[in-house]
């Protein structure tokens, strides 16, 4: 199955390289079909010039600023059968697409699969915090996805799905800013496949946002909107601060 990296970048010139310097090594180690496309999501820095220096890459522009436009634009950009949705402040680790390929091959009806953060610069109190918070995350995807069978758990970023199950619902909701994104995601494509979160897919990133708002707040805000939108459809926090390097 072709698979196609799609990194939404908004004013990501500090950490847009390193991104695309991970993906490409890692399709160089593993062989797989795959591409590159960048979103350049409005940028007012050097985001797009640094990704269209990388031959691999294509770069779309989307004038319109938010995540979910950005994915959406990325999603229509390419006809790979899987999309890899991951963010411009992550780094892919080696082995990450053979767990992709390997989950979506054994199980015909995987339509999602997902798993956690590990934040590279963040304290190491911090970094326990989000352990912690990860945790009580598989319990809750246990719960919805077996027991109250209303969605699953996908994390933003680090998440990939099959492009017909994703079209098949109905696609990005562009009316979606920032938070409840990936919930959205995982509550829709539950109707139509299994969506699974596994420790096993872990995805280097900045934990800039956490150690600037704070573990308890961020973690509290994403925790709300997961449940307003596994349970009322849309999120409740509208508003959102870009969190970028000084």
């Amino acid at each position: 199955m072709k698979l196609a990296f799609v990194i939404p970048a908004y004013n990501e010139e500090a950490l847009i390289g390193k991104c695309l310097e991970s993906v490409e090594r890692e399709i160089a180690r593993s062989g797989a079909d795959a591409e590159i496309v960048v979103v350049n999501n409005a940028s007012s820095d050097r985001t797009g010039e640094i990704a269209r220096s990388f031959a691999t890459v294509r770069v779309v522009d989307e004038p319109k600023k938010g995540l979910v436009n950005a994915r959406d634009a990325g999603f229509n950009a390419t006809k790979a059968e899987l999309i890899a949705n991951i963010d411009s402040d992550t780094i892919v680790p080696p082995g990450w697409i053979d767990i992709v390929l390997d989950e979506f091959s054994k199980n015909s009806k995987l339509v999602a699969l997902s798993g956690p953060y590990i934040y590279y610069d963040m304290s190491w109190a911090n970094r326990a915090l989000v352990n912690g918070f990860y945790g009580l995350t598989y319990l809750i995807y246990i719960l919805n996805r077996f027991i109250l069978r209303v969605g699953s758990v996908v994390q933003g970023g680090n998440f990939v799905f099959k492009r017909e199950s994703w079209a098949a619902v109905g696609g990005y909701d562009r009316s979606i800013q920032f938070f409840g994104e990936d919930t959205d995601v995982a509550v829709r494509l539950s109707k139509v496949g299994d969506v699974k979160w596994t420790f096993a897919l872990k995805m280097l990133t900045s934990g800039r946002r956490l150690e600037k708002e704070g573990v308890f707040r961020t973690a509290g805000t994403y925790t709300l909107n997961f449940f307003w939108v596994t349970f009322r459809g849309k999120p409740v926090t509208k508003d959102y601060t870009d969190i970028r390097p000084d």
